[in-house]
């Protein structure tokens, strides 16, 4: 029988061992794409006509997301090949980023390619649908994501044109309340040019991520021949890819900047697209940037 210090004790230690089970506190959700960092290569800086560059994920992290950056060009550049590695059993883990002279061009200037990475995700793969081939003057292509994969990334490859193709129209599908299952890689002759050519549209698809999303800004349209727009991510997720569309024009307008920000420490959250005009161009016209979004 036990006395009644020993009963107050025995109910003491029962009310302490309550209290610290409502105390400990609950695990914090896990991220969607953890260890997500933005990794940049620049091409050497020259008057060549032609300039190409690869960023590679470091370690065992893959390639979820791409972009890009020209610089020291002000639309007589654009990019012929924004090409992730990978295949369809295979996860990526570069991306190779060339652009062309649009036209001759005596001073120097480079490409930049941005690779978006992370810890390896559950079933990322790479899927590459290409295009007619024939000399019509646009050509598109939508790549979409098997069963029930979800797209993260994109890209896309210019086939038998240098320097005479702009891809106008890079466009993931969904929304702000829908994962995005695909990308459409839609592109325009910049100079009228007899070859045969072709778009290919390269998605990079994963498991189903939580909180997967498609963000949006679209931006003025007037005549300028230059605009930029910022299109970010909702509070609580992070950008593990992007896309962007030209709005009014059809062959004038070149995305320069593609350029998701973030870097080797720090998960990318936004993406940059700036278009100038390839020749002048009386119209108005805009560039909408799209972000792919994840819970953080």
């Amino acid at each position: 029988m036990r006395t009644t210090t020993q009963a107050r004790a025995f109910v003491l230690v029962l009310g302490l061992a309550a209290a610290g089970a409502v105390l400990v506190p609950a695990s914090p959700a896990a991220a969607a794409v953890p260890g997500l960092v933005r990794i940049a290569a620049t091409s050497v800086s020259s008057s060549a006509d032609f300039h190409s560059a690869t960023a590679t994920c470091p370690g065992t992290k893959v390639l979820t997301g791409t972009g890009y950056e020209l610089n020291g060009v002000t639309g007589e550049g654009v990019v012929d090949d924004l090409r992730p590695n990978g295949g369809v059993a295979t996860a990526p883990t570069s991306v190779t980023v060339g652009a062309y002279e649009t036209e001759a061009f005596a001073g120097n200037w480079s490409v930049t390619a941005y690779a978006i990475c992370a810890n390896p995700l559950p079933g990322l793969v790479r899927v590459a649908t290409v295009s007619v081939s024939d000399s019509a003057d646009f050509h598109s292509t939508t790549a979409t994501c098997p069963g029930t994969k979800v797209l993260t990334g994109t890209g896309y490859e210019l086939n038998g044109v240098t320097g005479e193709g702009v891809v106008d129209d890079f466009r993931p599908n969904g929304g702000v309340a829908t994962a995005p299952t695909s990308v459409t890689a839609g592109a325009y002759e910049a100079d009228a040019t007899a070859l045969n050519w072709s778009v290919t549209a390269y998605a990079i698809c994963a498991n189903p991520l939580p909180g997967l999303v498609r963000a949006s800004t679209v931006g003025t349209n007037n005549s300028l021949d230059f605009r930029s727009v910022v299109a970010g991510c909702p509070v609580g997720k992070v950008m593990t890819g992007a896309g962007y569309e030209l709005n009014g024009v059809t062959g004038e307008g070149i995305v320069d900047d593609f350029r998701p920000n973030g870097g080797v420490a720090t998960a990318p959250t936004t993406v940059d697209s700036g278009a100038y005009e390839e020749d002048a161009f009386a119209g108005n016209w805009s560039d909408t940037a799209y972000a792919i979004c994840a819970t953080a």
